[in-house]
């Protein structure tokens, strides 16, 4: 067996094989004597069937199955023996594939393009700087915690007049038509100009209205009129909603009740501890929102900074191939440049993982999938009452999906490790922000 790699430039090229007969006759010849002892052929006994019936009804198929293994083998070890740093999978030329003649050849040629990634360098020191944000819990951002914990932990009352943030329960009926249903409206989601004729309502007023006037959004008329979106978008016409009920929730007074309800029992003793417990929640959760975004910068950095040449058109070629059916060249061409990017984060992400020895050991994965575990049954409260159990649950969960889940919880940890080790060694600017401020930086 003859195999070559040529170049076409330094991120494409092609694995070129030739095969002659000795490459490949002796595992022909040992199949066929194996089909020969199997084969149930009418008129023979059973391990008597003449090798050369055998060769005449599947002696191509067996060459074709034979030579494809040989080829496959030969190009994954040729790919590691010489280092090739590949981009997807190779892929065969179909079209001198389907010019061979199995019937008659005895040498075969054939021709795998692959896709090469170059070496690349990165710098990875404190002279790469990213900026960080960091929220301040305002004022502001406390008063409207407060105000939706106190709404949130209220008591539920019937008024007998209805008020711009009520509910009201009632019927929906259609004037010239069979639409009729008992649901629950929020004023607020009625169109502003509207709002007017749903304030100031009794129980058993009637409202009449246009419905298309009142509710802009159609998927609001879906889930009051119970009916599909496509009815939802081209209904018109006059209803009436007759009033059974305003619901109205009155807003909780701060106090212990409130402050147990809330962080639990005895967790805060004054409106002062209350206060902070709630700047210090408030952060934690948009901790989360700041270490995505600041994980995004990363990568963007890297991207930008590190110079690396993609081979875009076998690259864009091997997506349509490998998702035949499922995307077309429009949708690789839309896609393109984020997945281009996407694979660039990768590509640097190993080389740093590799470079430093960054590793994963198993009962890291097991401490993560533990952890995720916690968060599901509510924190380390919940989790504390089950300590016992917490191994079982973690292994049962790591062995899902026929160990699906193992490599998805591994493939988080290595990839939160490797984060974290570029954090550590560039230099990360942090800046002070509110949480309008982040909102509008995250818009931008």
């Amino acid at each position: 067996m003859d195999i070559k790699l040529e170049k076409k430039n330094a991120t494409e090229a092609s694995i070129k094989i030739k095969l002659i007969q000795k490459d490949y006759q002796h595992k022909v010849e040992e199949k066929v004597k194996d089909y020969a002892k199997k084969a149930n052929i009418k008129g023979f006994r059973p391990g008597k069937v003449p090798i050369g019936l055998i060769k005449k009804m599947y002696g191509s198929s067996i060459l074709v199955e034979e030579v494809n293994h040989i080829l496959s083998h030969s190009v994954n070890d040729y790919v590691k023996e010489n280092n090739l740093n590949i981009i997807g999978q190779p892929l065969p030329n179909h079209e001198n594939a389907e010019k061979i003649d199995w019937d008659t050849q005895t040498e075969f040629e054939f021709d795998f393009e692959i896709g090469l990634i170059d070496e690349f360098k990165y710098d990875l020191s404190k002279k790469q700087k990213v900026k960080k944000y960091t929220i301040e819990v305002d004022k502001k951002t406390v008063e409207e915690t407060v105000t939706n914990l106190k709404k949130q932990f209220g008591k539920s009352i019937n008024p007998e007049v209805s008020e711009d943030e009520d509910s009201l329960f009632g019927t929906f009926t259609q004037l010239e038509g069979e639409i009729s249903n008992d649901t629950l409206v929020e004023i607020s989601t009625v169109e502003k100009k509207a709002q007017k004729n749903f304030i100031g309502v009794k129980k058993d007023d009637v409202i009449e209205f246009e419905i298309n006037k009142i509710f802009k959004d159609a998927s609001i008329i879906v889930s009051l009129l119970n009916i599909s979106e496509e009815e939802a978008k081209s209904l018109k016409g006059k209803f009436t909603f007759t009033v059974k009920n305003i619901n109205r929730v009155e807003p909780s007074e701060i106090n212990q009740e409130l402050f147990d309800k809330v962080f639990g029992k005895d967790a805060v003793k004054s409106e002062d501890e209350f206060i902070e417990k709630i700047k210090d929640t408030v952060s934690g959760n948009y901790s989360r929102e700041t270490d995505f975004y600041l994980e995004n910068s990363i990568k963007d950095h890297f991207v930008d900074k590190t110079k690396i040449e993609v081979p875009s058109a076998f690259l864009k070629k091997w997506l349509l191939v490998t998702n035949e059916g499922k995307l077309t060249a429009e949708d690789v061409d839309k896609e393109f440049d984020a997945t281009v990017k996407s694979l660039k984060w990768d590509l640097i992400k190993n080389k740093i993982a590799e470079d430093n020895e960054l590793k994963v050991d198993n009962q890291e994965v097991v401490d993560k999938a533990k952890s995720m575990i916690m968060e599901q049954f509510g924190g380390a409260a919940m989790a504390e009452q089950m300590a016992d159990k917490m191994d079982e649950f973690a292994d049962n969960y790591l062995k899902g999906n026929n160990g699906d889940n193992y490599m998805q919880v591994f493939q988080q940890v290595h990839s939160e490790k490797i984060t974290n080790y570029i954090k550590e060694n560039i230099t990360l600017n942090d800046k002070k922000v509110s949480v309008d401020e982040f909102q509008k930086i995250v818009l931008n």
